[in-house]
Parts: C-alpha cells; structure tokens; sequence
C-alpha cells in the first residue's frame, strides 16, 4: 500500500514499508558482533553497482577518525558502493590507532566484497575515547552477505540510546519512470543544529551528478537536519552520506531538468521526516517541539530564532511541564542575537494567541495545559517584519535526560 501525498503540484508517495534498500540495487543489514552485550551492532548498506555520493559533516573539531577515512574514500571520485557501520564504540579521539582501525575497518569490507578500498565508507556512533574492538569487527565483516537484504536490522544496528528505529523510503516519478528515495537515520542524544550531530544515510536509484547531488543534499540538510536540536550538543563523529546508483534509468537530473522540484521534494520529504524522528527520540523525551518563525526580514533571522527557541532550557522544560510559560518563549526570540522589533512579535502556542504585537494578551491557562499535554507541540512566533519563515524541531527536556546521560558509559 502506498500513501500518495502532493505538495506545491509535485507529487511524491511514501512507501508504508519503506527503507534504506527499497532504491533499486540496494541492500542493507545488521548482526551482533560483539561490541554490545546484546544487541545489533554492526550494520552495512551495499549498491550492486558504484553509487554517485555526497556527504555532509560535523563541525566540532574533534573528528573522529571514521570521518576522516570515509572522506578519503570520497575525495578519490565521489563514489561509494558501500557503507559500514559500528555502534557501541565512536573510535573518536582515539589518536593514530583508532586511525588504523578505521583504516582496517574500510580494507576488510572492501577486500570481502572484492572492491577497491575507496569505495568504501565507514562511521562509527558511541562511546568516545576507546579504541575499537577490531578484531569483533573483522569477525562481523566475514559474516556480511551483502545479497541478503535484511530489512530493519541496518536500521537496528546503527541505534545507540536511540528507542526507535528511524527510515522512510518515498517514490517520485521522474522522466516518466519511478524514482525511489530511501533514508535511514540515528539520533538521540549529542543532537544540536550544524551538521552533522548524528548519523543519516540517504539511498536513490536516481541518476544525478556527483557536484549535483552534494549541492541538493547542503541545501535539504540546511532546511532538516541541521533545524533539529536535542540538548545543544554537537558530536565528533556525526556526518550524512548519501548514495545515487542510476539504475532508475532517468535522464541525469539537475536544476535545469523538469523533474528536478520534484525530486528535491522527495528528497526534502525523507530528510526532514528523519530529523523529526530524531528530534522526537530526543533522550528522555516525552514530546516533539515545532517551533515555525513567521514573518522574518531574511530566512537566516527566521532559522536563528526557530533554532533557539526550540533549544532553549527553560522553553523545553516548560513543555515537559504543561507550563505555557510564553515568558521563556520571547526571552530565547530577544537574546537570538538577530535584531527584531518586539512590539511587532506575536507567538501562539498552538491555536492560543499568548503575545500580540509585543504585549501579553489573556487566554485560557486550562485550554493551553490541555494542549500542551500532547505529544506534538506547535510554537509559532510571527515577527511581521517580512515573508521569511522556517520550522526548527526538539524535544522537552526530563528527568530522564539526566537519568540517561548521567550513566552513559555503565
């Protein structure tokens, strides 16, 4: 069964059982290796042929070494075929060591599927400053069979405090054929806007140049991922790689194709889905935080805001509490650092109109209790200075934020 949906007259249709391999000439699984106890730990993606990529990455300094290696591997012709992921260990800040096992990681997977090294990309999400169990790791690889697609447990293998899985796969139709766009994603904790901040994996069977699809993924990421916060974190090994292998058949797409809003659609639609799966996954969180800012002179003013506003402290604990304490909300909107004119900010929790033109207006603290008893809240915050708008997500902050990051390593 698919879910038909159309927006701005470009249509596109998410796929109920959708995932990182529903592309054509995609597969995907997940095993136990050994670095946790239990659990899934060791997760791949393969393309039967090399897929055309891009990749975004995280901005704190402390790169971990999977990051460096998997940008090696795209610097050669920007392609991958294939993709391995550990959770359980980050192998960031792990010195010239954890750079040879994230090194041997790449050989052993290439060797075992027969490809050249640069075609391989490796990531790796947990625990930061011990070395990777490489020996477990080697010992998963030689039990990968990459023609057996393993639906849901890539997706299970990549998760670290995680609760959910997150994927989405949608179809569009380009050149008169079926385009799909599958995305799998992690994300927790350690989540705050400026790429990378968790691990995304976006797969199509689109045709789409290398230069092309980086330029496409910067600017969804720039309206998805990069507009989600869990607690003002920015992580050390966190990155966004996608993959087109063309087997779809289309004409190369680019800005001047006439598929080409439909296929940013697509696109936008995957990555924005998974971020606010990851923003609603938030550690401890009991709520999704939507906060739209209407109304902004320039589209950066509006992401600023958005960002901070959804990020602040005192607004999440406020709706984890049922508190329509609309007080936090202008506080974050004044210190953003963007210059805006006060008596002109009108902000409604949900369909309630709190502040109006700068000035408190009287509502029904019963009703707005009500409402923010949900598990999507809703901001919106009109700046009436110009046409600008943008959306930022998060999450309340809880008791069991501190539980779960107070015990992190036991």
């Amino acid at each position: 069964m698919k879910e038909a949906l159309i927006k701005d007259k470009h249509k596109y249709t998410i796929l109920k059982e959708g995932s990182i391999s529903s592309p054509k000439g995609f597969k995907a699984g997940g095993l136990h290796c050994g670095i946790r106890r239990k659990k899934l730990d060791l997760g791949w993606i393969y393309s039967e042929v090399p897929a055309n990529s891009a990749g975004v990455y995280t901005t704190n300094l402390f790169q971990a070494a999977p990051l460096t290696v998997t940008r090696e591997s795209l610097a050669v012709e920007n392609k991958i075929q294939a993709i391995l992921v550990n959770s359980g260990n980050a192998n960031a800040c792990t010195g010239e060591q954890g750079m040879k096992n994230a090194l041997e990681m790449r050989n052993h997977f290439s060797t075992s599927l027969g490809i050249p090294e640069y075609y391989v990309a490796v990531t790796s999400t947990g625990v930061i400053g011990e070395q990777l169990p490489i020996d477990k790791i080697n010992n998963g690889i030689k039990q990968i069979n990459v023609m057996d697609n393993q639906i849901g447990h890539f997706e299970q293998a990549i998760l670290t405090t995680d609760l959910t899985v997150k994927h989405l796969a949608v179809s569009v139709e380009i050149d008169g054929k079926e385009v799909i766009i599958g995305g799998a994603a992690k994300g927790s904790g350690m989540i705050h806007p400026n790429m990378a901040t968790m691990l995304g994996f976006v797969t199509t069977d689109a045709l789409i140049a290398p230069d092309t699809l980086h330029a496409a993924l910067k600017e969804i990421t720039n309206q998805s991922f990069n507009m989600i916060t869990v607690d003002g974190d920015t992580s050390t090994n966190d990155m966004v790689l996608i993959l087109a292998n063309g087997l779809a058949a289309n004409n190369e797409l680019s800005p001047n194709h006439p598929d080409w809003d439909t296929f940013m659609l697509g696109l936008e639609k995957v990555c924005e889905e998974l971020a606010k799966k990851i923003a609603r996954d938030g550690e401890g969180a009991t709520k999704l935080i939507e906060v739209e800012v209407q109304g902004a002179a320039e589209l950066e003013t509006a992401q600023v805001i958005s960002k901070t506003i959804v990020g602040s402290s005192l607004v999440k604990t406020a709706i984890f509490g049922s508190d329509a304490n609309w007080g936090r909300i202008v506080c974050a909107v004044g210190y953003s650092g963007k210059m805006i004119d006060p008596l002109k900010v009108t902000v409604k929790i949900g369909q309630i109109t709190v502040v109006e033109n700068g000035m408190p207006q009287p509502f029904d603290e019963d009703q707005a209790k009500i409402y923010l008893q949900n598990e999507h809240i809703k901001i919106v915050v009109d700046l009436n200075e110009g046409s600008e708008n943008a959306i930022a997500w998060g999450c309340d902050l809880t008791y069991d934020y501190v539980r779960i990051n107070a015990s992190y390593r036991t």
